[in-house]
């Protein structure tokens, strides 16, 4: 006599998902429990997918709401990036702005954007799965810093970063994909080192079992076996979880290297902004934190904090999730006060737990998150501001451009929005039009 099978599990955004249905996996992927209705497709090696166009051969990413795979077009004799959503993900608006930018800006957003080369919707057992083909990347910027050679083998104490002069190309390239969005009427909604990738040198003449997904553990677990703790089969799972494997060694790193945008998962047209944008934690603009508000210049807030972020290997503001939001935000916004200055009037009035941390004159006086404990003694650190802590990095540059560099995140970080430059504007600041080499400088 069989077991039962197991019933079906409640869906991604049920109240009733907390009840864990798999042993635990620690290989750095995806979470397991997210395979559920609503949620991740399973996916295994090999499959077939679009009436048998596209082979899955690797695993190059996943996020949220989409696993990343390298798939060969049979139909086309070529690779590409086959990027699978949610089954519950809400896909329209992110196909309406990669076929608005299509249409009006089609040469400026194959240079500077990851180009779509098809879509279709597959059907799986947790529901209906857009599926976005794209070019294939090389690994993203937040990524490729660990894989240049000058870091391997790895030693201690070294200052893991880009190059000065690679540091501003990537930054340059960025910031013209930002502008081409930008000059349409589109905000990326995400922008960060996570969502600018690499250009691969030619792909497409390497044999498929060069691609292959490495299955050899190097130099550690590369798969994990999905197993249900009540031991049954699970149709909603794969069998195997995978690690990503960015394809780091076809990436082009020579001076003629390519960055290009990619996942517009998060971006919005100005005139209609999301009520919950998913900019990470650090990279938030001040009035983003304080009331929410989501206004076009919020990319420039991140990128000014990448500037900082890129030339000294450190984030300008460290922000850590916490159970309580309040609390997280206060860190951030108390990280913001000491790096920048103090905020303006009109900000200071809607953060609601000043008086925590702050004199009626506004005088700083406790670091307090949560107040001071009942007897005890405020806690008053150092503060160390945005260009002190830069300085602080030692960034491998001349004192001259480092207070270019200085004086750029000082022009972006305005906490009044109306004053942040546009991205056509810091194309021309003096830090980005001097002395440029390779392919940024175009």
């Amino acid at each position: 006599m069989h077991d039962s099978p197991p019933p079906t599990p409640p869906s991604r955004y049920s109240t009733r998902r907390d009840e864990r249905r798999f042993e635990s996996i620690t290989l750095p992927c995806e979470w397991v429990e997210n395979y559920r209705p609503g949620g991740f497709h399973p996916v295994n090696l090999d499959d077939l997918f679009h009436d048998g166009q596209y082979k899955v051969i690797r695993k190059l990413g996943q996020g949220s709401f989409s696993t990343v795979w390298l798939a060969r077009d049979q139909s086309n004799n070529r690779y590409v990036a086959l990027k699978i959503l949610v089954g519950a993900s809400e896909s329209a608006k992110e196909l309406q702005i990669l076929h608005h930018l299509a249409q009006v800006a089609p040469s400026q957003m194959t240079q500077r954007t990851t180009q779509l080369l098809d879509e279709f919707e597959h059907i799986g057992p947790n529901g209906i799965h857009t599926c976005l083909v794209f070019e294939p990347m090389g690994p993203s910027v937040d990524s490729m810093v660990e894989e240049l050679p000058q870091f391997k083998p790895r030693r201690f104490g070294m200052n893991i970063r880009y190059p000065p002069p690679m540091a501003r190309s990537i930054l340059k390239q960025a910031l013209q994909g930002l502008a081409v969005l930008h000059e349409n009427g589109i905000a990326h909604g995400d922008f960060q080192p996570g969502n600018m990738l690499f250009a691969l040198d030619d792909i497409h003449s390497k044999p498929e079992d060069v691609l292959w997904q490495d299955t050899a553990a190097q130099p550690g677990p590369v798969s994990a076996q999905v197993q249900r703790l009540d031991g049954k089969p699970d149709k909603w799972a794969p069998q195997k979880l995978y690690a990503a494997q960015p394809l780091a060694p076809l990436t082009r790193i020579t001076e003629d290297f390519q960055i290009k945008l990619s996942d517009m998962g998060g971006a919005f047209f100005f005139t209609d902004p999301p009520t919950k944008p998913i900019v990470p934690l650090g990279l938030r603009a001040p009035e983003l934190v304080l009331a929410g508000e989501v206004n076009k210049t919020i990319d420039l807030w991140s990128f000014g904090c990448l500037v900082f972020e890129l030339m000294t290997g450190q984030p300008l503001f460290c922000v850590f999730w916490n159970d309580s939001e309040t609390e997280q935000d206060d860190d951030h916004l108390l990280s913001l006060t000491t790096r920048l200055g103090p905020l303006p009037e009109a900000l200071y009035r809607k953060w609601k737990t000043t008086s925590l941390y702050f004199t009626p004159d506004r005088q700083l006086f406790n670091f307090q998150l949560g107040g001071v404990p009942e007897g005890g003694q405020p806690l008053v650190l150092e503060h160390v501001s945005m260009e002190e802590m830069f300085d602080r990095a030692k960034p491998d540059i001349d004192a001259e451009e480092a207070a270019k560099v200085k004086k750029l995140v000082r022009r972006i970080l305005q906490y009044d929005p109306a004053q942040r430059p546009s991205p056509a504007e810091l194309l021309r600041d003096p830090w980005f039009c001097d002395g440029e080499s390779g392919s940024g400088s175009s």
